[in-house]
């Protein structure tokens, strides 16, 4: 593509216009794509707002589990629940080390379960469900909570700062309440000194402040206020304890009083007229980026990298061998920590005993790690692989307008006993479901139309001609063992596109919107439609 089109891309109005197409949803609020696809979202517990999503299409019925955590302690539970029942699940769920720390325990769990005696459905249902919501997990959690915050504390009590980029922002949530009550606990004062600051090409100066201070806490982000303000927008998204906050008029989270007393600060950026006034050192700081490769944490890491005192909190699955190699020789106190961001792997199987799925897509990867059920059927799939399903429903449904059920003249077949009609219509796709209507009720509805077939590129660059586009064949593949035949459209004139086919698919690629609809009614003329 050339810079003109590359700098299009990127302007403001592309922007707000892509912006304009994206639907916001409530949890378990219906939408639907094309008339074909309904689409719902539930929440997974890993973080605020974020969630599962379910496919229903007449069809075949798909519930796409990603990372979950059963009880959270500030989203919303995981609701599986509203899992059960779809065909097919894909599975994607887990990381390799979570494999290697839990495998032991997965192979004894499988054992167990294969080898146990019958035992009644409601026996079955109270384990399961059990197993699945045992709050030792959240307990978990909030012991590493309180560890991490004891070694904070003990770091500022040693005169060191401490950084910590973390990500997900009920952890940073958590922390700021944490922190903060261990430091009014603590009761810990300090005088700060005089000093200069530079971070990277920024030289801050800072005079001695009088009399003592408590050690500040900062969450610098471009993004910092909107974030907490982010946490109190929607209360479904949080869960029964917050909730139950909200409707007794208390703050749902500890950072409100927090600024308000001004313990915690709040900056876009490290450059901040107000925070080169306030800073403050020993200090504690919230900042991004948690890769350690941008934002913030650059500049703090260069800081400090060289204090033996002070202290840098990463995530375990951050590269420390990569990102810390700009920073090196470091003398700076790291402190690893992984937190629960997925389901555990011997949950697997309980899961989906309660969910009862026909079909699981799981990572090839991961598969032999684990033990399932024998009256489920698992497909592995891998990254840049095509995965076919087999079909689930022996024939498709769909509804009669009734107009035309009217219009039913049933003969009976004697030999099947089987009733049949003979009636003239059409079938249309309308929220998820095949319908057959009469031709009138088809010409004076608008609908999306569904196209099939193959498009022939020759047939494709005369009707492009006709509509006054200069319009050529470029590049013609044909099919070799190893990947399918593709043909390259250029468009030349009045603007530049590019259209790419093959036997599955046609990709139309133009910076100008209104010459690319014009080639999808010239590609879509070329199809079958219904």
């Amino acid at each position: 593509m050339d810079q003109i089109l590359l700098l299009g891309c990127h302007c403001i109005a592309d922007v707000k216009d892509c912006m304009q197409k994206v639907q916001p949803l409530k949890y378990a609020e219906e939408t639907c794509y094309n008339g074909t696809l309904i689409l719902k979202a539930f929440s997974s517990g890993l973080e605020i707002r974020s969630c599962n999503w379910t496919i229903n299409s007449p069809e075949i019925n798909i519930a796409c589990l990603s990372s979950s955590i059963f009880v959270s302690s500030d989203a919303m539970s995981f609701d599986y629940c509203a899992l059960q029942g779809y065909n097919l699940i894909l599975y994607s769920d887990f990381s390799p080390y979570d494999v290697m720390e839990d495998s032991d325990d997965d192979n004894c769990s499988a054992s167990a379960v294969n080898n146990s005696s019958p035992i009644s459905d409601k026996d079955t249902h109270d384990v399961t469900t059990g197993l699945l919501l045992n709050i030792d997990e959240n307990a978990e959690e909030l012991e590493k909570l309180a560890f991490l915050s004891s070694f904070v504390i003990e770091t500022v009590r040693t005169g060191g700062s401490v950084l910590l980029p973390i990500g997900r922002l009920g952890i940073v949530l958590q922390l700021f309440e944490i922190i903060s009550s261990c430091l009014e606990s603590s009761n810990l004062k300090h005088t700060p000194v005089a000093y200069l600051l530079y971070f990277s090409c920024l030289l801050f100066v800072c005079c001695q402040l009088p009399g003592p201070c408590v050690f500040p806490i900062f969450f610098i982000s471009s993004v910092a206020e909107e974030l907490l303000a982010f946490s109190n927008i929607i209360p479904e998204w949080l869960c029964k304890q917050c909730q139950e906050k909200l409707y007794s008029g208390e703050p749902l989270f500890a950072h409100v009083d927090l600024v308000k007393d001004k313990k915690l600060h709040l900056f876009s950026a490290v450059h901040s007229d107000k925070l080169v006034r306030i800073w403050q050192e020993p200090c504690i700081i919230f900042c991004s980026h948690w890769s350690l490769l941008l934002g913030p944490a650059v500049h703090f890491l260069r800081h400090w990298c060289g204090d033996q005192n002070s202290l840098l909190v990463r995530e375990k699955e951050v590269n420390a061998d990569i990102a810390l190699l700009p920073f090196k020789p470091m003398a700076m106190k790291i402190l690893q920590c992984s937190f629960l961001s997925r389901i555990k792997s011997q949950k697997v199987q309980p899961l989906l005993r309660k969910l009862q799925p026909k079909i699981v897509l799981f990572p090839g990867s991961l598969r032999q790690h684990f033990g399932f059920p024998n009256s489920i059927a698992f497909l592995e799939y891998s990254e840049n692989e095509t995965v076919f399903i087999p079909s689930l429903r022996p024939g498709s449904e769909f509804d009669v307008v009734m107009d035309l059920a009217l219009q039913f003249n049933w003969t009976t077949l004697e030999q099947d006993n089987i009733n049949i009609a003979r009636l003239k219509g059409e079938i249309s796709v309308e929220h998820g479901k095949h319908r057959l209507v009469s031709e009138q009720v088809v010409a004076s509805c608008s609908r999306l139309m569904l196209h099939w077939g193959l498009v022939n590129s020759q047939s494709l660059v005369e009707v492009l001609q006709k509509m006054g586009m200069n319009a050529s064949v470029e590049q013609s593949t044909g099919r070799s063992a190893t990947s399918e035949s593709k043909c390259i459209i250029q468009v030349h004139e009045p603007n530049r596109a590019l259209i790419e086919v093959t036997a599955t698919s046609t990709v139309i690629s133009s910076a100008d919107e209104k010459l690319a609809s014009l080639i999808f009614e010239a590609v879509c003329s070329s199809l079958n439609a219904i």
